[in-house]
């Protein structure tokens, strides 16, 4: 009981001690919960329709559309520029997809599998013939070469282990393109449905018949605007509000935006960072000029471009090399020499030059056993079966291949960044093997045997050297750069400072406006996505770090000047400011121009006050009338004149985007094309399914896209 009475003496105290236990408790929990919420939207690379993107899910439709690129291109690597267009196409296709499959839920639209098999049963479709399954004596899809193909698939995936890979990749390949293609099937549906919509009929169509073939010849009487002079027009800020209200609208701004300035220093090489290079190439010029096999040389300079010792096709090199092949002569050495355009220095070995195919069809048979001796002895006896006159498809069988005819071409191999010497042999034959000849190729892990079936496209093949260096700066010259500007950043520190003391420093201020986070690169440098990352982060004002970016070669700073929220662009905007005084100037003029032609009946009496007259002919209503005397399209022109009788004067002045124009319909005669309302209507349902494709960016506009690519890429 003593105790009891203590611990209730002790109440306050205790329910203060557990009501902060409990706090801390919460509130850790709410910490955590924060934390949690914070590191999830560190890993969202965007948001639709409230549905968040997650960076790593994004990724891997980049990777997957990458291997298509490089599978359709024939290559092994993308550069940054290519990577950037695959990252913007994945994101369009992405948002787009969500889009057209939110409202086509709701409509209850879907691509059904037999929509999708007659599709490849009528192999039409452009995307189907962008795959390997394409019947080359028809020119269509062929759905029994993909269905073949699925079935050795899984055949095929506990076999040689190169066959399996290449297998997959075009497995990969194709369920791409399953899934785009199903993706374009449905927005396709759901366009078809919109423009069903918009209705045609007889009556429409014989309107829209009319406007589009008569014609109309007009005297035509213009008063340019650029007759009145500007400083002539005086405009007010009540005038400038009034318009900027009426031109509301078009200053509506979807994404927020950003204006900078900014100070970029780009570091160039030195007079002796030059003359460094010229001689460490006149080196690389005499012993390449000297080497039978060029190899070494190339390798010890560090080429940008890889000697790989098999002939390659012109397009296998930069435009500067590949226009001096023609002109060398074999075992000629050119260089070293400047090319400007892409800032390197060059030499050019020309080895060897022949006529050879651009695509060979081939089949192959690769042998391997417990060591190399055994395979080489069941090489030498497949060889010798096939010279015998044994099939060679049911050889290949027995060895767990299937032996199928397959087409390499020069593109698939030329650009390489390096090649083995068991590679090489086996496309030095394929390029000089006659048609059904058949040799054994001994190989560093067994043997291939390898028939050439058929070649095509004969041209010229270049065994080229070439040692390709950027003409860089040395450490030296970059550390001067960096100190220098450095210390200018230094010493500025502010917007003011920055903006007022570039010039004396040496240092040019540019700009950039409207910076969304769409961009990869901030005004246009590489490597600047920390600065672009500081920008969305940063206030109105701010100066940044000095940043080292572009490809090393760039010091940067950045203030940040003006920040476009999304909603309208306010008249205080320059760009506003400079659309509505335009505006205004121009309706200012068009006041005192119809005021000098009022009261004008005919073409001859607009002349006498200063009017220039003209003829006019072919005016229909379908399109603006071009009047060569302003130098403008005149939609209004056009409407006025079709409303107008033949013989008539215009009831009123036309106020146009160039001046102001009164005129006098001479005559109107109708085209000589006939009326044909099928047709008719044919066009007006084409055009109404042109109308319906401006959907897309209507749901793109009530979707709520946010995107925070410029975080992760």
């Amino acid at each position: 009981m003593a105790a009891l009475g203590k611990i209730r003496s002790k109440g306050v105290t205790l329910i203060i001690i557990i009501g902060l236990g409990l706090f801390a408790f919460i509130a850790e929990e709410a910490f955590r919960s924060c934390e949690t919420n914070r590191n999830n939207q560190r890993q969202q690379v965007g948001e639709v329709l409230g549905e968040k993107i997650n960076v790593q899910d994004f990724q891997k439709l980049v990777d997957e559309y990458t291997e298509v690129i490089k599978m359709q291109q024939g290559t092994q690597n993308l550069n940054d520029e290519q990577l950037n267009q695959v990252k913007d196409m994945v994101w369009n296709t992405y948002i787009q997809s969500k889009l057209v499959e939110n409202e086509a839920e709701k409509l209850g639209l879907t691509v059904t599998n037999q929509e999708m098999q007659n599709t490849l049963k009528q192999g039409t479709n452009p995307m189907l013939l962008q795959t390997p399954f394409v019947n080359q004596q028809t020119g269509r899809f062929d759905a029994n070469a993909l269905q073949k193909f699925l079935a050795e698939y899984k055949a095929q995936k506990t076999a040689n282990p190169q066959i399996a890979q290449q297998y997959e990749t075009i497995y990969k390949y194709w369920t791409f393109i399953e899934k785009t293609l199903r993706q374009q099937m449905l927005a396709q549906k759901f366009q078809s449905l919109l423009a069903h919509g918009l209705l045609s009929n007889p009556v429409e169509a014989k309107m829209a018949f009319k406007e589009a073939t008569e014609e109309n010849q007009i005297q035509l009487a213009s008063l340019a605007y650029s007759s009145v002079s500007d400083d002539k027009i005086k405009i007010s800020d009540a005038d400038l509000k009034a318009k900027y209200e009426e031109l509301k609208p078009r200053f509506k701004q979807y994404v927020e935006s950003r204006d900078i300035k900014y100070v970029d220093y780009q570091v160039i090489p030195s007079a002796n960072d030059k003359s460094a290079i010229n001689k460490q190439f006149a080196t690389y010029a005499a012993e390449l000029a000297a080497a039978a096999d060029p190899a070494e040389v190339v390798r010890k300079s560090t080429s940008l471009i890889s000697y790989l010792g098999i002939p390659v096709a012109k397009t296998a090199f930069p435009t500067d090399i590949a226009q001096r092949l023609d002109s060398m002569a074999i075992g000629q050495t050119f260089g070293p020499s400047v090319n400007a355009q892409d800032n390197t220095m060059n030499i050019v070995k020309l080895v060897a030059k022949q006529q050879l195919p651009d695509s060979v069809q081939y089949r192959q048979i690769q042998i391997s056993g417990a060591s190399v001796d055994v395979a080489r002895k069941t090489a030498d006896s497949v060889f010798a079966a096939l010279n015998s006159g044994a099939d060679f498809e049911a050889l290949a069988k027995k060895y767990g291949q299937t032996g199928e005819k397959t087409w390499m071409t020069t593109s698939q191999y030329q650009n390489a960044p390096s090649m083995d010497n068991d590679t090489k042999k086996f496309i030095n034959s394929l390029n000089t093997m006659a048609v059904n000849a058949v040799v054994n190729i001994p190989a560093t892990q067994g043997n291939i045997i390898l028939q050439v079936v058929d070649r095509k496209g004969m041209i010229n093949k270049y065994n080229v050297a070439v040692i390709k260096k950027s003409i860089e700066f040395s450490r030296e010259t970059y550390s001067a750069a960096y100190n220098k500007f450095s210390s200018f950043v230094s010493a500025n520190q502010t917007a003011e400072g920055i903006l007022k003391n570039a010039q004396a420093s040496g240092f040019k201020v540019q700009e950039a406006n409207d910076i969304t986070t769409a961009q990869h690169y901030l005004a246009n440098i590489h490597s600047t996505r920390e600065a672009l990352k500081w920008l969305f982060d940063a206030k109105q004002g701010s100066v940044s770090p000095m940043y080292e970016c572009g490809d090393n070669d760039h010091l940067l700073v950045v203030v940040l000047t003006k920040v476009h929220p999304i909603g309208y662009r306010s008249l205080d905007d320059n760009q506003v400011k400079e659309v509505v005084r335009a505006e205004v100037l121009k309706d200012k003029k068009a006041e005192q121009l119809m005021a000098k032609l009022q009261g004008v009946n005919s073409v001859a009496a607009a002349k006498a006050k200063g009017a220039t007259v003209s003829p006019v002919n072919q005016v229909t209503f379908a399109a603006p009338v071009f009047v060569p005397v302003t130098g403008a399209s005149e939609p209004a022109l056009s409407g006025a004149v079709a409303a107008t009788k033949k013989g008539q004067f215009s009831a009123k002045p036309v106020k146009g985007n160039a001046g102001i124009y009164v005129f006098q319909v001479v005559n109107k005669q109708a085209g000589s094309a006939k009326f044909n309302d099928k047709s008719e209507e044919q066009k007006l349902r084409q055009k109404a399914l042109q109308y319906a494709g401006n959907f897309m960016n209507e749901l793109y506009m009530k979707a709520k896209v946010v995107d925070n690519r410029y975080l992760f890429f």
